[in-house]
């Protein structure tokens, strides 16, 4: 194997520590890491987390550890997983907007020992998330506030800021006992479930890199890039698709805290960047902005767009990009994707908007299938199945939950929950989820969390939580409530509650106030009838209070039903 060449670094062959060695040992000058509080080149970004992951170790973290990282988007953070990654210890990154009830469920499901968070998120540790915990020991990142929840204050207490100047403290990197078994397990990903609480998704070192080695295949991604990335750390998104891939690439990772329509377009220019991963929504709310003299000026080029929206087209001509798309999930990997046409550098190469690729075929089985797991012809419907041709490179089950390992891996297929569509010459496209979860800019939700949240507010009876279509591509939260006899539901209280309880990307945009819920003769909610109303009942909008009166539920209380 050319171990020199970013396309020979298979995900079989490599973890964090062999791939960061190699890269030091290749480009050791070259910039990994640009960010707002400095840079680092791979040779500092190997040094700097093995150092840290030394410190770690003389903390008692080592093989096996679940540690828990609630950070937000700075060179620390990445610094955290990469030195975890190294010593074999668990990652459990945690979604920043995560509070209540869905951050009490990865608390307690992951059985963490370890917290690593901002300080800034320390109060959301309250007593009650923190009961039945298997927390020991509390990393600090940031001023302390003055004062901790009472259970999280019993934790061993520790200095982020103490860790890092300890880590300098030896004029040689320590040598510590890392990882360079790709089978291992390298994190646990919660992802919204379908009939419950979020899953954790157990993912090893060879699924996290061939993740990210088909998102350097499918940008083309090279030494000299410089990428743009926005994306949470907390997401595969922006860790796997953006810092893994430039590590395998030898590109470089420009980090932002986070995503801006107003300063997108000067930061691109600032940086000097190249390639970005954009959601669909965020380069429909791009394409949205008026059109000025600067919006080909400026050195983007490559430009990944999950999904795509109706307008992508008229997009890559505006900013004249070159536009490409995949498809994928934290459990599958990326088994689909576009590319570009070797040699048209401006075209745009998708069979259509609605495309998401093809069969990365040298890694992947995909088929489609009817509800008897039956492969269903062209043009026909059906959900996607992929069964990996390489050893590990698909998640390794879900954490706590066999029963559901086992539910997804029926008939020796993993099944994806997406309704989706091939056409006689190989292309895929999405149609829709089979799963009862919710797709809100790049956001899982799962239905049954955001019904648990609204049933324990007091005049609610019962509820219906489901997608509706959202202008800016991917779907927006509707809940159709019901009200407790005798009780009067005040949609803008029951809103305010939401906000307050569940993670900001869970509150549902619009409500719906019936008398009763559609069910079959056995009192299951048929929510696919309230689906195909859509947005054509009457129902309140938090961000369209004065629509008009045909769509606009005037009402803003209804009383339950004696």
């Amino acid at each position: 194997m050319a171990r020199s060449s970013p396309r020979s670094l298979a995900a079989g062959y490599y973890t964090i520590a062999t791939l960061l060695a190699e890269r030091a040992r290749t480009m050791r000058r070259r910039p990994a890491i640009v960010s707002d509080e400095g840079s680092l080149t791979y040779g500092e970004l190997e040094e700097d987390s093995r150092r840290l992951a030394a410190v770690f170790a003389a903390q008692g973290i080592g093989p096996g550890t679940t540690v828990l990282l609630m950070l937000d988007n700075h060179p620390d953070s990445l610094l955290c997983w990469l030195a975890l990654a190294r010593l074999g210890a668990i990652e459990v990154p945690v979604n920043t907007a995560y509070l209540g009830d869905v951050l009490k469920h990865v608390v307690r499901d992951s059985s963490a020992t370890v917290l690593i968070a901002d300080a800034a998120y320390a109060a959301r540790f309250s007593d009650e998330i923190m009961a039945g915990a298997a927390l020991e020991t509390l990393i600090l990142r940031g001023e302390p506030p003055a004062a901790l929840p009472a259970r999280l204050s019993r934790l061993r207490q520790l200095a982020f800021a103490d860790l890092i100047a300890a880590g300098r403290l030896p004029t040689k990197p320590p040598a510590i006992a890392e990882i360079t078994d790709p089978r291992q397990i390298m994190a646990v990903m919660y992802t919204s479930g379908t009939t419950g609480a979020s899953k954790g998704v157990r993912c090893s070192f060879a699924h996290a890199l061939e993740y990210s080695r088909c998102v350097v295949e499918v940008l083309d991604l090279k030494p000299g890039d410089r990428y743009y990335n926005m994306l949470p750390l907390f997401h595969i998104a922006g860790q796997w698709a953006a810092v893994f891939a430039c590590l395998i690439a030898g590109a470089t990772v420009v980090l932002k805290p986070r995503f801006s329509v107003s300063a997108f377009w000067d930061d691109i220019r600032d940086q000097k960047c190249n390639v970005t991963l954009l959601l669909g929504a965020m380069a429909n709310l791009l394409h949205r902005t008026p059109v000025t003299a600067r919006d080909r000026k400026h050195p983007l080029d490559k430009v990944l767009v999950v999904p795509l929206f109706p307008q992508v087209r008229e997009f890559a001509r505006r900013f004249g990009i070159r536009v490409t798309t995949n498809y994928g999930s934290t459990e599958v990997g990326v088994p689909l994707r576009s590319g570009f046409r070797a040699g048209k550098p401006k075209l745009f190469d998708l069979v259509d908007t609605r495309s998401c690729g093809r069969i990365v075929s040298d890694r992947f089985e995909v088929r489609i299938v009817d509800p008897n797991d039956e492969e269903v012809p062209p043009g026909v419907p059906g959900e996607l199945v992929v069964r990996p041709k390489v050893p590990w490179i698909v998640m390794a089950g879900y954490l706590n939950q066999p029963e559901k390992t086992l539910e997804a891996w029926r008939n020796l297929w993993l099944h994806s929950g997406d309704l989706m569509m091939r056409d006689r010459r190989g292309n895929f496209y999405f149609l829709d989820r089979i799963k009862d979860a919710i797709r809100r800019r790049g956001e899982n939700i799962s239905s049954i969390e955001v019904e648990n949240g609204i049933l324990k507010f007091p005049a609610v009876l019962e509820c219906a939580v489901y997608p509706v279509p959202s202008a800016l591509t991917e779907q927006e939260v509707m809940a159709a409530v019901v009200a407790k006899p005798d009780n009067a539901l005040e949609l803008a209280a029951l809103h305010r509650f939401l906000e307050e309880t569940l993670p900001k990307f869970m509150v549902p945009r619009f409500y719906r106030l019936e008398a009763a819920l559609p069910k079959t003769p056995t009192g299951k909610i048929q929510k696919f009838q309230l689906r195909a109303e859509g947005l054509d009942a009457p129902h309140w909008d938090r961000e369209a209070m004065s629509a008009s009166p045909s769509k606009q539920q005037r009402n803003e209380t209804i009383p339950g039903r004696s």
